[in-house]
């Protein structure tokens, strides 16, 4: 991935795109070619060195049974969004400013397992809809739905297991542009109810005046 200096997402913005619930691309390259499937995952920070990912596919889904070559790639995307140079201050001094595109977003490189065990999927898949429920006023959880039901669900399923040897991560969120610039980023972001995003961008304005405040 190509990150300029000040794109580099840093330690904070890494755990938050591991963490969030949420689902990415995994590709893995393959005798028949590179394959690829959008699909849940959630991260396990006490495994390996740098965790790892886990998540499931469909059994009848070749990509769990076609051996990967090399090592397998899961690209996780943030928030993203347009931004109008109509929001820069900038645009009414000098009139040079360009639309962009604001986004964040994780390479994730590493060793694809395969899990094809009932405890191993039934234990995932509880923490994944425990996750994903959490904000829920009335969760649902696995053990709601009749048990013969959930097994023939679980058999239907086999679970991946991505152990985490690299991340390339970019927050790419306006730091090129001076403040009063990205001051009207996230005011725009906001009113066009990216509400996200804008957070984001504000953010990544408040932790560049920090190490602005630190290098002075």
């Amino acid at each position: 991935m190509y990150i300029p200096a000040h794109f580099e997402a840093g330690p904070d913005v890494i755990q938050d795109l591991l963490t969030r619930p949420g689902a990415a691309n995994l590709v893995t390259m393959t005798s028949q070619g590179m394959l690829a499937t959008f699909l849940p995952l959630i991260y396990e920070p006490s495994i390996g060195e740098h965790g790892a990912l886990h998540g499931h596919l469909a059994r009848t889904n070749p990509q769990w049974s076609e051996p990967s070559i090399g090592e397998s790639l899961v690209i996780i995307q943030g928030a993203d969004a347009y931004i109008s140079p109509t929001w820069y201050a900038s645009k009414e001094e000098h009139g040079r400013v360009v639309p962009t595109w604001n986004y964040s977003t994780a390479h994730v490189y590493g060793r694809l397992a395969v899990h094809d065990d009932a405890e191993w999927l039934g234990n995932h898949v509880r923490q994944l809809t425990g996750l994903n429920e959490a904000r829920s006023e009335r969760p649902w959880s696995v053990d709601d739905a009749p048990e013969r039901y959930v097994s023939g669900q679980l058999r239907a399923i086999v679970g991946i297991e991505l152990v985490i040897s690299r991340i390339e991560a970019k927050a790419k969120l306006s730091q090129n542009r001076p403040d009063k610039d990205i001051i009207g980023v996230v005011a725009g972001l906001g009113a066009q109810g990216h509400q996200e995003i804008a957070a984001d961008v504000a953010r990544a304005r408040q932790d560049r005046t920090h190490r602005d405040a630190g290098s002075a």
